[in-house]
């Protein structure tokens, strides 16, 4: 302890921090007894290490900056290895769908990341732009995250829209605010919904028990509403299902359709243990090779199909559609075939 602030009892070079909580700090906040007592840790960073799920307290992730603390609780606090500053360019091959020096619309195949990050620091969507766009791309949006206004998941395929100017940036930023901007997607997933058309409306935050995840939440959280109707139904073991997001939360139809008892063919982080995986008593229903090829199928069955916004300099509505990828089209095919 040094001038009234406890120091980290213990660093190691992985970054991990240990705070052991003074009788002085008791009943202080979380975030600001973290920055007070951790040196080289500002109240901001804390408490985005906190929403990172980088802190912990007798084996459980704490993610409120706001929790007051005890004496003699003690903290574990991770830091991620710092990344570099600016992605570079690299020549990745981009499907564009339209191009004009304002905005740039590409169908993101599955499997490549949006942007840098910690585990995936190069082979990105940003790194193929900067290649694409050249220097004009530099910036808009941040360093980290030129011209991105929005992001698919990496294993969701389909139409995003890049911005290729600070004043497209911003339009297309707003549209997203406003919910002007509109993106259609289609799934696959497990049983069949009931009604066959619908909307699902509930909070999305992180989930207490998995930082990696989100969840339904009945406390906090975020609005978060999805429009689904079937397109196709297989039997009573899968469907082809169109959402229609009035909300953009993170993995927000992966996490409603889960949350409906439809997790979506292929998803290996969502639904009710392992089977979610292998659709449970959905694929018990259906022949081979088919089952085999459903619980198999190596990504989310996810696609975005659909996307419609305002052009930021013309003021024109643009839209456009794209096919399922040959991946998914497969599937279509084989369970038609039953």
């Amino acid at each position: 302890m040094t001038n009234g602030l406890a120091m980290p009892e213990h660093t190691d070079n992985s970054g991990h921090l240990t705070y052991a909580v003074p009788e002085e700090a008791a009943g202080e906040r979380l975030d600001k007894a973290l920055a007070a007592g951790l040196e080289g840790l500002s109240r901001s960073r804390v408490q985005a290490l906190l929403e990172q799920g980088c802190v912990r307290e007798g084996g459980r992730t704490v993610t409120d900056p706001s929790m007051r603390i005890r004496f003699g609780q003690t903290f574990d606090v991770f830091i991620p290895e710092a990344e570099d500053a600016e992605p570079e360019a690299q020549d990745i091959p981009l499907a564009v769908v339209y191009e004009d020096e304002d905005v740039l619309v590409i169908d993101k195949p599955a499997g490549l990341v949006v942007h840098p990050a910690a585990g995936n620091p190069d082979n990105t969507l940003v790194n193929a732009l900067l290649a694409h766009c050249g220097d004009s791309l530099s910036g808009i949006g941040g360093v980290r995250r030129p011209g991105i206004v929005h992001r698919l998941d990496k294993d969701t395929s389909g139409l995003m829209v890049v911005a290729k100017n600070d004043r497209a940036h911003a339009g297309l930023t707003e549209q997203f605010a406003d919910r002007s901007l509109s993106r259609t997607y289609q799934a696959l997933v497990w049983g069949v919904p009931s009604p066959r058309e619908g909307r699902i409306e509930a909070n999305i935050g992180r989930s207490s028990a998995d930082r990696k995840k989100m969840a339904v939440v009945t406390g906090g959280g975020k609005h978060a509403a999805t429009r689904y109707r079937v397109l196709k139904s297989f039997g009573r073991s899968a469907a082809l299902i169109e959402c229609k997001l009035e909300t953009g939360r993170t993995h927000q139809i992966r996490v409603h359709m889960t949350h409906a008892g439809h997790p979506l063919v292929g998803d290996p982080l969502y639904g009710r243990g392992r089977s979610s995986r292998s659709g449970g008593s959905f694929a018990s229903a259906l022949p081979e090779p088919q089952r085999g090829e459903l619980v198999g199928f190596p990504r989310q069955a996810l696609h975005a199909t659909g996307l419609s916004f305002i052009h930021p300099t013309r003021g024109e509505t643009m839209r456009f559609t794209v096919d399922l990828p040959a991946d998914l089209q497969g599937l279509l095919r084989s369970l038609e075939s039953v």
